[in-house]
């Protein structure tokens, strides 16, 4: 029988794939996997641990630990799952998991003793207990189902959420539904690594508490994971038993943050890159190694992974750990990094006779220093024989022998380096050198297997860590030169010259430099920022920087971009001397106020415009710069630094860009004198963005092959129904978020009117409002547009007409009224299960009916979306629902109950008639257990919901009502889930 793709079977073959790396998985059968292993362990359905099979490990993996006193120690780590914040239960939990928790026994001869009691067996694999299970359901405050848990030991690590592109869903939305479970049911989060997001051809994963944008890829395996099918692969390179408590035992930090801390686990190629090293030092056969990670890759967090490890692992007895930089800049962003993570044993080099006496001393401690505080340290410091260095933006260190005296103080040293950047710049002597110092023989510049580790630009870009850059020339001016007057100037100025003295002085005196500060370019030059700012970057929100070739010519641009834009909206950055004249003086600003510059500059306020010398090119993260203007040629590693201060991540923000004024970009191979690979994906020509913007507008407007292209009634009735149903439903949405991209990047540009690109921009603006109003039900769907999107929209778009062609309404009876109003079937089958749903979501708890008619919805729009019934059958299926919906609150009206009260009377009457009596004795259980509620439960403080003693009284409420007053204790007894769903209703309509 041929089946439609679905998200069972995403879910059945990802609990195959964990089947093949050594999980015990429940669930490939098609069953609800989690029941299995409820039953088989006891697990009521408010707990997120499996506490027996806990139990069961626990005193198998600790001597301490016996059948007398396991449920002791149990009930007490119970309670540490109690956490008003999630992170911070989290990093609680993180102790235990890691460390152990202290537990006090009392040994045979009476005397009592503290011992830590380990949850997992890290050391040994096998001795713990590895399950995959699908449907874990966990019923709480509300009730949430993941599709697949990671249990280790009975505790959940993992939590996954899959959806199936076939019926328009992709990872992000499961991230979505990732975020609302951990706000609702915090608990199972808080001894979790991280959450899987999936579908059909996608995998990404994230921290626990990580927000989406950091959900991200997992694109590289170890040999024996390899596989042409991307997600298989991920699946079971990153969810393996044995990366998975590598990941859990030694890569994870949480950084104090000003908004809330963070949890942070590792990006893929940190995680491989750290574990080359770790593997390197181990063998110790050899003792360098170089490590080119693109920049915006976390190179940071690469070597502070590296260090954390080498410390606390056995690669080393007694290891010294030193990362250098080169910048006091870089130093101060390592040190503050440093003191906002949880690493213990770390200290700075105050200064060069603080650091030498750190190397000789040798402590066991990361230290960090800069490479110019070796530069009067004494030869043959080095005070332990267990070095290992990490050197930041290691091709700068062959620069000014910084490199020689780093190696005369410790001349016997691991010694990685790190750069940002390509290393190899054609044959150059100091890329030779380069790869001499940090590469092995087997890994020398000649044989092509340069690096340790490596993370392209390309696959940057692939994975979305960052953006594509394009450059456009501004390079070629038109100058109109008074020759013969400009030749008799100069002769009378340098009249005691000889011809040739001439000619030399011109050759060295009038450079690139000189030209950047003539005021005519100038002039041309900042007119033409000016209105580039205010044309492609300001109306988005972004911002931008000029790169000047000197400070005499940043001053004449701050100046004039002042006059033009105003002096809160323009800040100029350079360093000043007091020798300086007035023109560079006016702008001096002292360290602490260039801070504060910055500060203001990576936020939403002023300074929109940075101009710039000699300052921010590197180490300089603000992903809300968007364009450089370019005046100072730049070449190579200095380049790709200018690059990567543009191509930083930020919502919907699709690239980067660059204005060159210097024509550094007319020859990219001069500019950039690297292999191919980054030279096509380090920058790219603007036209390539026209152009994928001119391809990606003929697939969008495909999808409406047939469709007239007017502003009519009929076609937008006619456009919405052909993109309500799959597939052209998924490829719509995905396709105009990308179009949308690409016009907001491209706009304005004359050809977009020429080519007639803007009149069927318009067109899909319109209809995509009136899909989101159909399908979305958000009241102001243009909100989500950008701003130059928005403002054609304003100018050509009558929202007025769409708001009644395609209206938002709410439940009721006025409802089923006026969706008669819509004679598109498809169009209103849409409107009315997108209402029903949105009525029935927050209401499934509150009472059995609607929990059951929220699952005839689902099965009424898949069988429409999979063409098993048609759109008329679909709208009266849908209507019936939502009148039975009215019926229900239109009965505890009429019984005068209350909405618990309600709850619990229906689903003694409808679930379990057989176990009562009568209707009437329904009613009086249902009104003395709500009673009792109210009297006996404290509903005065936050957090009521999910406190244990809650639900524990709500039990003995139980107890009480049903099995002492009366006699229908044979209710708890035949039905486990009896318990549960009475207490849902009690709490999701708060008594």
């Amino acid at each position: 029988m041929t089946t439609a793709p679905s998200e069972e079977g995403v879910e059945h073959s990802l609990l195959s794939w964990l089947n093949t790396v050594g999980w015990d998985t429940y669930g490939e059968d098609g069953d609800r996997g989690a029941s299995a292993l409820d039953a088989a362990y006891d697990r009521q359905s408010h707990e997120v641990v499996y506490w027996d099979l806990l139990a069961e490990q626990v005193i198998a993996l600790n001597k301490d630990v016996t059948e007398e006193n396991v449920e002791k120690f149990i009930s007490s780590l119970k309670r540490d799952l109690d956490s008003e914040n999630l992170i911070d239960g989290n990093r609680a939990f993180y102790q235990l998991l890691t460390k152990g928790k202290t537990f006090s026994v009392r040994r045979p001869d009476g005397v009592t003793k503290t011992v830590y009691v380990d949850l997992i067996d890290y050391e040994n694999p096998e001795n713990n207990t590895f399950h995959a299970v699908n449907q874990f359901s966990v019923s709480r405050e509300t009730t949430i189902r993941p599709d697949v848990n990671l249990f280790v030991n009975g505790i959940p690590l993992v939590t996954m959420e899959l959806k199936s592109r076939a019926q328009d869903n992709d990872w992000h939305d499961a991230v979505s539904d990732l975020l609302a479970y951990q706000e609702d049911v915090p608990r199972l989060f808080t001894p979790g690594l991280f959450n899987v997001a999936a579908d059909t051809m996608e995998l990404r994963y994230g921290a626990v508490g990580a927000p989406k944008e950091f959900y991200e890829p997992w694109n590289d395996a170890p040999e024996k994971f390899k596989d042409d099918n991307e997600m298989r692969q991920a699946v079971k390179a990153l969810c393996n038993p044995g990366t998975l408590l590598d990941l859990l035992k030694n890569f994870v930090f949480y950084e104090r943050r000003a908004g809330g801390d963070a949890k942070i686990v590792p990006r893929y190629m940190q995680y491989y890159a750290v574990n080359a090293i770790l593997d390197r030092v181990a063998k110790g056969e050899d003792k360098t190694g170089l490590i080119w990670h693109t920049q915006g890759s976390g190179k940071s967090f690469t070597m502070l992974y590296a260090a954390e490890n080498l410390l606390v692992r056995n690669m080393a007895d007694n290891p010294q750990v030193f990362i250098i930089v080169d910048t006091d800049k870089l130093n101060s962003q390592m040190r503050d990094q440093l003191a906002n993570l949880s690493l213990e044993r770390w200290t700075e080099a105050k200064g060069i006779d603080h650091l030498e006496e750190l190397i000789e001393e040798g402590q066991s401690e990361l230290v960090l220093t800069t490479i110019q505080k070796f530069q009067d340290v004494e030869p043959d410091a080095q005070g332990n024989d267990e070095v290992i260095v990490m050197s930041d933006e290691a091709h700068r260190f062959m620069e000014a022998d910084l490199g020689s005296r780093l190696d005369n103080a410790l001349p016997d040293c691991y010694h990685f380096g790190f750069t940002g950047t390509p290393v190899r710049e054609g044959e150059t002597q100091k890329a030779r050198n380069t790869f001499r110092e940090f590469s092995p023989d087997d890994e020398d510049y000649r044989t092509g297997e340069r690096y340790l580790h490596q993370y392209t630009v390309k696959e940057g870009i692939e994975d979305g860590l960052i953006l594509p850059v394009y450059f456009t020339l501004r390079h070629e001016m038109e100058w109109k030169i008074d020759e013969a007057g400009l030749d008799e100037e100069f002769d009378q100025e340098f009249r005691g010259l000889t011809k040739d003295e001439k000619r030399e002085f011109i050759r060295e005196a009038v450079n690139t430099t000189t030209l950047a500060e003539i005021e005519p370019r100038v002039d041309k030059a900042v007119e033409e920022i000016d209105q580039h700012y205010t044309d492609h970057v300001s109306p988005n929100g972004w911002k931008g920087m000029v790169v000047t070739p000197s400070r005499r010519s940043a001053a004449m641009y701050g100046e004039r971009l002042i006059d033009r834009r105003g002096e809160d909206e323009v800040e100029v950055l350079y360093t000043t001397t007091n020798d300086d004249p007035d023109l560079i003086q006016q702008f001096h600003t002292d360290p602490d106020e260039r801070d504060s510059i910055i500060k203001s500059f990576k936020e939403d306020e002023d300074p929109k415009l940075l101009v710039v010398h000699n300052m921010l090119l590197t180490g300089f993260d603000a992903p809300i710069l968007k364009t450089i203007y370019l005046d100072r040629n730049l070449k190579n590693h200095t380049l790709m630094q200018a690059i990567a201060r543009t191509n930083r991540p930020a919502e919907g923000k699709g690239n980067g860009e660059i204005v060159d004024f210097q024509g550094v970009f007319e020859n990219i191979d001069e500019a950039l004198d690297y292999d191919d690979e980054t030279k096509a994906y380090a920058a790219r020509d603007k036209s390539e963005l026209y152009d994928d913007l001119k391809d990606q507008l003929e697939t969008v407007m495909g999808i409406f092959d047939g469709i007239p292209k007017n502003d009519t009634q009929e076609a937008a009735y006619e456009a919405v129904e052909r993109v309500s149903t799959h597939p052209e439903r998924r490829q719509f949405k995905q396709g105009f978020r990308r179009l949308q991209s690409l016009y907001e990047a491209v706009a304005p540009d004359k050809r977009l009117i020429q080519d007639g690109i803007e009149d069927d921009y318009k067109w899909l603006s319109r209809v995509h409002v009136a899909f989101k109003r159909t399908t979305s039900g958000d009241d102001d769907p243009e909100e989500d547009m950008q701003e130059k999107t928005r403002e054609i929209i304003s100018e050509n778009v009558e929202i007025g007409e769409i708001k009644r062609d395609f209206p938002t309404y709410k439940l009721g009876e006025e409802y089923l009224e006026d969706v008669e109003g819509l004679d598109n079937p498809g169009v209103k089958a849409s409107q009315i299960a997108h209402a029903t749903r949105e009525h029935l979501h927050p209401r499934e708890n509150q009472n059995p009916r609607y929990k059951r008619l929220s699952e005839r919805v689902t099965d009424i729009v898949e069988r429409w979306q999979g063409d098993e019934i048609g759109d008329p059958e679909a709208v009266e299926a849908l209507k019936a629902v939502e009148e039975e919906i009215l019926d229900v609150e239109a009965e505890a009206d009429e019984k005068g109950m209350e909405a618990a009260e309600f709850a619990i009377y229906t689903h003694l009457t409808e679930e379990t008639t057989e176990a009562i009596d009568s209707e009437e004795q329904a009613e009086e259980v249902a009104e003395e257990i709500v009673s009792q509620f109210r009297d006996r439960v404290d509903r005065g403080y936050h957090g009521w919901k999910t406190n244990q003693q809650t639900i524990a009284e709500i039990e003995r409420i139980l107890l009480d009502v049903l099995v002492k007053q009366y006699d229908l204790g044979h209710l708890i007894q035949d039905d486990d889930d009896f318990v549960d769903a009475i207490r849902n209703y009690l709490i999701a309509n708060n008594g």
